[in-house]
């Protein structure tokens, strides 16, 4: 609107200017070597203004003309930079979906006709990247690195590309020098800490937390759980080599994160050693309640020096009040009432996860069966459900499970990774069992019916007699049925029973035993059966070795006329059969 005022104005000055140069009079007369020209004012007030423009007209033309190459090089420039701009951005495309050939292609077009764009070094070393070439992604990022304004984008490739080589020093030094760099990158920041922490570099890792702190990467919350992180791992790292400054460090350690696990256990075993009962069992408590643990529960049942296991079991109980209906708290009265001889309050706390026990809960009821009854049988039972029962909470990070807590993770880096948790790998499904229980499975899991095996010593109670001649029984079958349900079958087990051997003599009626004073035997007497006194038994020959075995009685005579001991089985024939009738009569 402005502009048009002005541009209206501007045409008003100019038509007055004109109107009061046309109502001027007068003559004008130029003399130029030997010409002359006379003509009035406002003619030459026109010739003048015609004379401005075609100069103007001409000038402009020669300044096209001038500058006519550069712009020929510019448009050819431009239209170039719009082709790769076009190709880079085809080839970023491409690797997006997955397209390593296409990608590849419009990175070649890209670095012939926009090498210098900073995008097309990025299209050619993702597009390496993508087709496996790491050789080439490794010179692309070395190019990037070289650029002020690519630098840290090169670093990070490169730092990427010696991360999947397994080259954990020259990441590291590409992280460093990322870091003097731009103290505020994460991926640096995050890359260094890991680093320091795993080769136990306390003090620097304290450092870089300081620095992130500073930064803005890390909030107050985050920096006092992760600086007790620290401190807890250094601690635990001095407890045998420097006690007082792992005291004062997981003292400190306990202040900053008064919930991590780690850190109140060794802060309660040190107060404890210092007599401070009272300060340990608060430390253990507020830790419990966040997140109960058996390393808490431990170390609340041992906070004082010299307690016996009832006592231990009394102080457990009350911490288990804090978090009821909580396993870990049914865990460790369990575990103490074993250790205190109370098998009863152990399976009292055991009983509402005995029907789908974890691991720990079914080992502890195979521990109270096997001590408390001594019965192998179902101690054995309880441990092939401990195989196929659920797994317990462990220390997981990243799908890596381990047996005791760590500051870092050891796939990522990542600080306070570790969290107590059940492992992903044994949760359940949705999709129900994989592996069916078989029948025999079943009765393998099942407790076995208790029996009394037959030991040596039991079979030799009574003093065994020397003989020449061995008797051989055949197998005989327990019968484990009531009195009155067996008393038919009996009868008929009596009479088709099958003969027992004796040796030369009539086999005498067997002796009442004396009662054992165990349990009872294997064999029991039939209390509905009278003690009858049996027929004898016609001697048979006594057999000096086993029926299948062809071999040579050393202790017999090697004499085949000498006079036979017994009656044969089966009559011999011949001249043997003869002699042997002849000497006989």
């Amino acid at each position: 609107m402005i502009r048009i005022v002005l541009f209206l104005v501007l045409i008003a000055l100019a038509a007055a200017g004109a109107a009061w140069m046309a109502d001027q009079a007068g003559d004008v007369t130029v003399t130029w070597g030997g010409y002359r020209f006379e003509t009035t004012l406002g003619v030459f007030e026109l010739a003048v203004g015609i004379a401005i423009v075609l100069a103007m007209l001409i000038w402009s033309l020669l300044l096209a003309l001038w500058h006519t190459p550069g712009r020929v090089r510019r448009g050819r420039h431009e239209r170039r930079h719009a082709r790769g701009r076009q190709a880079i951005t085809r080839g970023l495309l491409a690797i997006g979906h997955g397209d390593a050939a296409a990608a590849r292609m419009h990175a070649d077009v890209a670095k012939r006709l926009a090498s210098h764009d900073p995008l097309s070094l990025l299209l050619h070393a993702q597009s390496a990247q993508l087709d496996g070439d790491r050789a080439g992604a490794r010179a692309a990022f070395t190019s990037m690195a070289e650029r002020e304004d690519t630098r840290l984008l090169g670093l990070r490739g490169l730092f990427i590309e010696a991360q999947r080589a397994d080259d954990a020093l020259a990441a590291v030094a590409i992280a460093e020098e990322a870091l003097k760099i731009a103290p505020s990158s994460t991926w640096a920041s995050h890359a260094v800490l890991g680093f320091r922490c795993a080769k136990g570099d306390w003090d620097g890792a304290m450092k870089i937390l300081d620095n992130n702190l500073e930064s803005g990467l890390l909030d107050k919350r985050a920096y006092r759980r992760q600086r007790g992180v620290l401190l807890t791992a250094r601690a635990l790292e001095l407890e045998k080599v420097d006690r007082d400054r792992a005291r004062e460090n997981i003292i400190e350690a306990v202040k900053l994160a008064p919930t991590l696990v780690p850190a109140a256990v060794l802060a309660a075993k040190f107060e404890s050693e210092a007599h401070q009962v009272r300060r340990a069992m608060r430390l253990v408590e507020t830790a419990w309640l966040k997140q109960p643990h058996p390393d808490l529960a431990d170390a609340y049942a041992h906070v004082r020096l010299g307690d016996s296991a009832r006592q231990r079991l009394v102080r457990l109980e009350t911490l288990a009040s804090k978090t009821p209906n909580h396993i870990e708290g049914a865990l460790a009265i369990a575990r103490a009432a074993i250790d205190a001889a109370e098998f009863t309050r152990a399976r009292e706390a055991l009983a509402p996860y005995a029907g789908d026990p974890t691991q720990r809960v079914a080992l502890l009821m195979a521990e109270i069966e096997r001590t408390e009854h001594g019965d192998s049988g179902k101690a054995r039972a309880w441990t092939l459900r401990a195989v196929r029962a659920r797994h317990d909470p462990a220390w997981t990070a990243d799908g890596y499970v381990s047996d005791r807590w760590r500051p870092v993770s050891p796939v990522t880096g990542r600080l306070d990774a570790f969290q107590w948790q059940t492992p992903l790998a044994s949760l359940p499904s949705d999709k129900g069992t994989t592996i069916e229980s078989s029948p025999f499975e079943e009765a393998m899991l099942a407790p076995p019916v208790p029996r009394r095996e037959v030991t040596a010593n039991e079979s030799l109670g009574e003093p065994r007699h020397e003989s020449s001649a061995e008797t051989v029984a055949p197998p005989a079958t327990q019968d484990n049925l009531p009195a009155a349900a067996r008393a038919e079958p009996a009868e008929s087990a009596q009479a088709s029973s099958a003969p027992q051997p004796s040796g030369a003599e009539p086999a005498q009626p067997p002796r009442e035993s004396p009662p054992p004073a165990g349990p009872a035997p294997l064999f029991r007497a039939r209390a509905d059966l009278g003690k009858t006194q049996g027929a004898p038994i016609p001697p048979v020959i006594p057999i000096l070795r086993a029926p299948d075995d062809p071999g040579i009685d050393d202790d017999s005579p090697n004499d085949e006329f000498v006079e036979q001991v017994g009656t044969p089985k089966v009559q011999a024939g011949g001249w043997r059969g003869f002699l042997a009738r002849w000497g006989g009569s």
